[in-house]
């Protein structure tokens, strides 16, 4: 028979245990940061970063900004949230959704993209995909969906400060996110399409065609704001944090991000 003392003692011990085992499972519990798809490679790379110099980790969950908004007013279990817009995360903050407005922490390009071995080339700007269409040359061209996609809406302002939106109707093809449009653009299957100057960049994609900027002053800034989640963790707050370090803005400028002064 186990005598009380021992039981004590196993029951001690086993209390410390199950006290030790709860607070690794806390620890393996990284916070989900939800972010715009434009970010997919250069916030991969911030979070390894991230990871090195605290030892903690966060997982990433990319989509479209009004996807990702719809899915936080669900009750999605988010911690942070980087958006590619201004206006999304202050309506989440008006809302109740968000510990506070948060910050500006980027502003975002876009750029006119081809694959490569298309009759399109970027250089010649969206003149070169008017005459383009014109000649009967364009069969397919993405860009994200404007519906609930910052980038696809600035892809339409563009097009239609050049007078190419309605022309381009019947050949355009919509992305769920940047990321998707920028699968279309370059398949091989579209001649090209309008996509985030980040992902333009990213080696992965870069190999695959060529692109162009597309004059800033043809759309409206895409002014890239984060915020933090009610109830988000002290891991969370702190990749909030690094986001604006020295590693964190290099690696985003290296993307093409413009990084806001006294950001």
């Amino acid at each position: 028979m186990i005598s009380v003392i021992a039981r004590r003692t196993f029951l001690a011990a086993a209390a410390v245990l199950a006290l030790a085992a709860a607070s690794a499972s806390a620890r393996d519990r990284a916070p989900i940061v939800a972010a715009a798809a434009n970010l997919q490679f250069a916030l991969t790379e911030i979070a390894e970063s991230f990871t090195a110099a605290t030892g903690s980790r966060v997982r990433l969950s990319f989509g479209s900004t009004g996807n990702l908004s719809r899915q936080i007013r669900e009750g999605a279990p988010f911690e942070l949230f980087l958006a590619a817009d201004d206006a999304v995360p202050l309506a989440l903050h008006r809302d109740g959704f968000t510990r506070d407005g948060g910050r500006v922490y980027a502003l975002g390009r876009i750029v006119l993209v081809a694959p490569n071995g298309s009759p399109l080339d970027p250089a010649e700007g969206l003149e070169g995909v008017r005459a383009l269409l014109d000649a009967g040359g364009i069969t397919r061209f993405a860009i994200a969906n404007p519906d609930h996609a910052p980038f696809g809406i600035a892809a339409r302002e563009a097009l239609q400060a050049q007078g190419l939106w309605d022309d381009l109707q019947p050949v355009l093809v919509l992305g769920e996110n940047v990321s998707q449009a920028a699968q279309f653009a370059l398949s091989g299957n579209a001649e090209g399409g309008i996509i985030a100057y980040s992902l333009a960049l990213a080696p992965e994609v870069a190999r695959r065609g060529t692109y162009a900027l597309i004059p800033e002053e043809w759309h409206q800034p895409l002014r890239h704001r984060m915020a933090l989640l009610k109830g988000a963790g002290a891991v969370a707050q702190a990749f909030y944090a690094y986001m604006n370090e020295p590693a964190a803005r290099e690696i985003m400028a290296r993307y093409g991000f413009v990084l806001p002064e006294g950001a």
